[in-house]
């Protein structure tokens, strides 16, 4: 809903003010940025469900809650970072989110290997488990959201788009 309200503005002040250059990137930037904050916010949200569903349970594997914590901090760094990054209008900064990214995915796919060792040991698990994979995904779509808002800032500063060119094209 805000995107799109967001995306309805954007057209509106091209169609009226005709930006061109750096102006346009940025309010092409502004538009994409919105987009993928809105999607963290839903990520947020399954979060929420999640960690109300374990509560209900009331089976939490201890053992997972460092795993998760770590990941979600991260997470939020990028986020921080990433919004830090557009204020700033500062690519380094912007660059550094992008390969934050590839810590926030190892320590997804770490947390992935855990759960699965853990519910083939013990089958009762399964329910839980599920939630927190569901919960580490989200985690890690924020941190991918915040990857894309990195990638904005890129675009919007220096004018290339480093999206779909891999990670190793970060500076």
């Amino acid at each position: 809903a805000v995107a799109s309200a967001m995306a309805d503005a954007c057209a509106r002040l091209i169609a009226k003010r005709q930006p061109t250059a750096s102006d346009l990137r940025l309010v092409l930037g502004i538009s994409e940025i919105v987009t993928d904050l809105e999607r963290a916010g839903d990520e947020a949200k399954k979060i929420a469900k999640g960690v109300r569903r374990i509560y209900e349970n009331g089976h939490f594997p201890v053992q997972y809650g460092i795993g998760i914590r770590h990941i979600a901090e991260a997470a939020l760094v990028m986020v921080r970072q990433a919004l830090d990054a557009f204020a700033r209008l500062d690519s380094d900064q912007a660059n550094a989110v992008i390969r934050a990214d590839i810590d926030v995915d190892v320590e997804f796919k770490s947390i992935i290997r855990q759960l699965i060792t853990h519910m083939m040991e013990d089958p009762r698990t399964i329910t839980t488990s599920i939630d927190i994979i569901t919960i580490a995904r989200a985690i890690e779509r924020i941190g991918d959201h915040a990857k894309n808002v990195s990638e904005q800032v890129i675009y919007v500063v220096e004018g290339r788009d480093v999206r779909h060119t891999g990670k190793a094209s970060a500076k």
